[in-house]
Order: C-alpha cells, then structure tokens, then sequence
C-alpha cells in the first residue's frame, strides 16, 4: 500500500510538501525524503514524536539511539511507516536539526495501491519556499504566578545568605 502524506512546517505561512511512501518503507528512509523533499543536507539529528488528534507530543523515535546505556528509544531504521501511522492514528510530529528546531505537522492523508511504474518514496506537491531559518519558537508558557521584579526589601524572601 502507499501511503500519501503531507508534511507541513509550522509557521504561519503555507509551507508543506505532500509524499507518497510505501507503507513498508521505515521511519528513517521518510526521515530522508522529508530532508531531500524541502532540502535540507540531511545531516543533522531528527526525531519522530507519535501525537494525539491535538497534536500533544508523545513517543519519541529517533534518528540515533543517544543515550549512554542503550535505553528503550524507538528507532527511525527499526519503525515502519504502518507501525505509527495509521487511519486511527494519522498525525506525527517531526523535528529536524535539534539546535534549529525546524518543526513540522505530519498527516496521513490517503492509503491508496501501488502503481506500476511509479518509483517511491515520491514527492506528489511541492508548496511555499523553506526560509534561511526556521521560524520563531516561544517554549514559555504563561507564568503561574506574578512576579514583581522591583524587590525592596530581600527580608521577606526567607533566604539564607550564609547556604554556602
């Protein structure tokens, strides 16, 4: 089966590319079309997140197993396309390049037959020019309470200035 998907880069204006993959085909050769299909080198870290319909991250399954202990990472060269993404479950996140943080919307939007002669992974439309960078990210979430910077007095804080 072929898996046609389209990968969208989170900004504000349109930019996506839409992919055709076989269902076969694992999460590392879709790592390299999504790389080649909005050209980049392909030579930075990545990582797939599996998500919810709100898109709320999940799983990670990374390019590389990091971790010093070999720990229970998922792998991109040991996931199938049809292991995480399925009609049920049609959404994934994908970041490239961890210092830039290019962040993209995954969606499995059909699952239709192979065609004879068509050769895959295969990129279907080609939407909007990558920028130099990546957009803007705000990691900050809204403060739980309020601070007030203009402390005069250090008294009421209940520190001890003699911790060290």
């Amino acid at each position: 089966m072929i898996y046609k998907i389209r990968v969208i880069l989170d900004t504000e204006e349109d930019i996506f590319r839409d992919l055709e993959l076989e269902n076969s085909n694992t999460l590392e050769d879709f790592h390299n079309a999504i790389t080649q299909a909005f050209g980049f080198m392909g030579n930075e870290m990545a990582s797939f997140y599996t998500c919810d319909e709100e898109w709320v991250q999940d799983e990670e399954i990374a390019l590389f197993d990091m971790s010093e202990s070999g720990s229970d990472v998922r792998l991109m060269n040991e996931t199938l396309l049809s292991d995480v993404l399925t009609e049920n479950e049609p959404k994934l996140i994908y970041v490239y390049d961890f210092l830039s943080m290019w962040t993209f919307f995954v969606e499995l939007a059909d699952i239709v037959e192979k065609e004879d002669g068509r050769v895959y992974p295969n990129v279907l439309f080609s939407f909007g020019e990558l920028p130099d960078s990546p957009p803007e990210k705000s990691f900050e979430s809204k403060p739980t309470m309020d601070f007030d910077d203009n402390f005069e007095s250090y008294d009421d804080l209940d520190f001890d200035e003699n911790w060290n």
